[in-house]
């Protein structure tokens, strides 16, 4: 059985407030950690990072070594 609900990559609480001490120099609240979270998937280019992913690898593997 394929397993295509398998999770290939992840965002997790923690790295959202690494990214807020980095950039507002302070740890997010519930509140806006759930802002976050309802708006940070509409800010990724998934298409993109997807596309870019494969054929980088494809590249990577037709390349001699």
């Amino acid at each position: 059985m394929k397993k295509t609900n398998r999770i290939i990559y992840s965002l997790n609480v923690e790295d959202v407030q690494e990214v807020a001490r980095q950039t507002v120099k302070r740890k997010l609240t519930q509140e806006e950690i759930s802002l976050v979270e309802e708006s940070v998937g509409n800010h990724i280019d998934w298409f993109e990072a997807i596309e870019s992913a494969i054929l980088n690898r494809i590249e990577e593997r037709k390349s001699p070594r």
